[in-house]
């Protein structure tokens, strides 16, 4: 099995937040791979990952950080695969990071996702993925009608609340 999702993180204090990305990816049983890159402290790592990821197979890069949160858009700007990025809370409620991130130069984009939303990175780079795969497109379609009848249940339940004053 080789990987075609890589998930990458600045330290491995980013893993809670980063494994609903995984969690997601291997409930759609898509092959993915996970690492710790640092944009500051491993320059040479991330290039080499960065520049060799198409290469090896990647389809979409899932890239997590906090604070200055310079990942994503050092490895969107050395690789020709979608880079979706997760900004970490931290430093400044997460606004830091998720700045770094939106405020991509043109020609450099990194698809952005909301503060510590590896689980939707997960969902986007299956929705990505299956332009190309009929049958990872049909279980993400058969997972989206799941999503509609969780809130059907759930207003079913609500109905079945009582209050003196609730008029449903």
């Amino acid at each position: 099995m080789k990987p075609i999702v890589s998930i990458i993180m600045g330290s491995t204090s980013d893993l809670p937040v980063m494994k609903k990305a995984a969690d997601l990816l291997n409930e759609f049983q898509v092959p993915f791979e996970m690492y710790a890159l640092s944009a500051h402290r491993t320059p040479k790592e991330v290039e080499e990952f960065s520049t060799q990821a198409a290469e090896r197979g990647i389809k979409v890069i899932i890239a997590g950080a906090g604070m200055a949160a310079h990942l994503a858009g050092v490895v969107a700007a050395q690789t020709p695969v979608p880079v979706i990025g997760v900004p970490l809370t931290g430093s400044l409620e997460g606004l830091d990071a998720m700045l770094a991130m939106i405020q991509m130069p043109p020609g450099i984009p990194v698809a952005t996702v909301a503060l510590n939303g590896a689980m939707n990175a997960g969902i986007l780079a299956v929705q990505i993925l299956s332009v190309a795969d009929a049958e990872l497109a049909k279980r993400f379609a058969d997972y989206k009608k799941n999503l509609a009848q969780k809130i059907v249940k759930a207003n079913a339940e609500l109905a079945e609340l009582k209050y003196e004053y609730k008029c449903n």
